[in-house]
């Protein structure tokens, strides 16, 4: 990941906060056990769940993007990656803990990161298994499918006019 990618997530009140993680095991291991609890029904429907295959793969993304830790009333509840490259904003890694799924959480937090990506005048694109029901999430908020593979639905939101929020590319 280059630090050109990184971007600030400001808080979004009154109750929601970004705290970056931290690129060590710890952090590591606990986005992992988020993604495992949001996301591995949805695997383990189609190939069963290979710990050691999730945990790689889990690796090679933690790698390679910024990750944050939601905390909503001072709780962890999930992660998320937002990343801007040259040609658009990254979204990805938005993992909610099962209890805190359906409570409008989530879009509360995809539209506050699409305020965020606006300001760039670059499009967000995002990718998700393609029997994941978030796909209603996503198509509620904009996005329109921009191609597919095997697996995923690749999905792209052009940027949206009146934007009142900017990144700092600069902090961590």
């Amino acid at each position: 990941m280059t630090d050109a990618a990184r971007l600030h997530l400001p808080d979004l009140p009154p109750d929601v906060r970004f705290v970056a993680l931290g690129r060590d095991e710890r952090a590591l291991a606990w986005s992992f056990d988020v993604k495992r609890a949001a996301m591995r029904p949805y695997i383990e429907a189609r190939w069963g769940w290979d710990v050691a295959l999730q945990r790689r793969l889990h690796r090679e993304r933690f790698e390679e993007k910024p990750f944050a830790r939601i905390l909503w009333c001072e709780r962890a509840v999930g992660t998320v990656s937002l990343m801007r490259l040259a040609t658009h904003v990254r979204f990805g890694e938005f993992y909610l803990l099962p209890e805190f799924q359906r409570l409008g959480l989530g879009s509360r937090i995809l539209r506050h990161c699409l305020r965020l990506s606006d300001a760039t005048s670059l499009p967000v694109r995002l990718e998700y298994l393609k029997w994941n029901p978030v796909g209603t999430l996503y198509r509620r908020h904009g996005f329109v499918v921009a191609g597919e593979t095997e697996i995923h639905w690749l999905m792209e939101r052009p940027p949206s006019d009146g934007s009142r929020f900017a990144f700092d590319q600069n902090a961590d």
